[in-house]
């Protein structure tokens, strides 16, 4: 199976890297510029134990010229839309594209482009991230993938496709609610990100603080409620774990959304609150402190827009 991933920074760059050393046909597309860097450095896993090396299959936009069997999108929201132009020649009428971002507003992208029928849910959990020299850095061990049918039905494409991804040194499961398990990271994500970037610190120091400790678990209820009231609600031993993780003491976490921000660059806060506290607004629920983020993050946003026009 001919396999494009669009995209290879920290996630893309990760499993694509994962599937090509299992041997599978794997071409990434990337920009010139991380073409570049890929020629000179080669996809490069460091972080946990010796450094890996991939020699990536790489194509640039206008290079494309015949459909893929299987297309991965691993960019990040705000590159989605110039992505999914550069990749449409690699979309055919037999291509199954599974698109791994946080939130759901790429679904409704995907599927207005390429129709419900040829792009399947999918969920990803890494702890990875793209150092100064574009090589892609491991926080921790997690490397897990999960994919399904949007109607949750067991279909020949989808074994297809969990033959082409699965015994590539990463967890892959089959989801009959891949729907659900999406808006169930979205909560998470959501929670993790509004926390760290609102008070501008790790878990352990936000939790280190007097108050500190009740923060998460106020922000994971209101994500919770919007989950709920879309008709996902999240289960009970999903909530306890991210409660605990949102109030471990000594924990250096943080959500990437806050690590672009303490680093001076523009978030995904429209994917991943914007478009969750539009919704709540939509179904009638209160997320007051979800909104104080998201208001937060689009100054920040504002800012960076108006320093790069100079």
């Amino acid at each position: 199976m001919k396999i494009l991933v669009i995209g290879a920074g920290a996630t893309g760059g990760f499993f694509g890297a994962r599937l090509a050393q299992a041997g599978r046909d794997v071409t990434f597309l990337v920009r010139p510029a991380r073409a570049r860097i890929l020629h000179e450095r080669g996809l490069r896993l460091t972080g946990l134990g010796e450094d890996e090396v991939v020699e990536p299959a790489l194509v640039t936009a206008g290079d494309l010229d015949s459909p893929y069997d299987l297309v991965l999108v691993t960019v990040k929201a705000d590159a989605l839309p110039a992505a999914l132009a550069d990749a449409a020649p690699a979309v055919g009428p037999e291509t199954t594209v599974v698109p791994f971002l946080n939130g759901m507003a790429h679904l409704d992208l995907l599927n207005e482009r390429f129709g419900a029928g040829a792009v399947l849910g999918g969920v990803v959990k890494v702890l990875t991230t793209l150092d100064g020299r574009g090589d892609i850095r491991r926080l921790g061990a997690l490397a897990r993938m999960e994919i399904g049918e949007q109607d949750g039905r067991p279909t020949e494409r989808l074994l297809a496709v969990e033959r082409a991804l699965g015994g590539a040194g990463f967890d892959l499961t089959v989801d009959s609610d891949i729907v659900a398990a999406m808006w169930h990271k979205w909560v998470f994500i959501s929670t993790l990100a509004a926390l760290t970037s609102l008070l501008r610190g790790s878990v352990g120091e936000i939790v280190a603080v007097p108050g500190g400790e009740r923060v998460g678990p106020a922000l994971l209820a209101e994500a919770a409620a919007v989950a709920q009231a879309a008709g996902h609600p999240v289960p009970g031993a999903q909530l306890a774990a991210t409660t605990a993780f949102v109030t471990a003491r000594g924990s250096d976490a943080t959500a990437s959304l806050y690590r672009d921000l303490a680093a001076g660059l523009p978030t995904e806060v429209e994917h991943i609150l914007g478009d969750l506290t539009a919704r709540a607004r939509a179904l009638g629920v209160a997320t007051p402190l979800l909104d104080l983020a998201t208001l937060a993050l689009r100054i920040h946003q504002v800012r960076i827009h108006r320093d790069r026009l100079g």
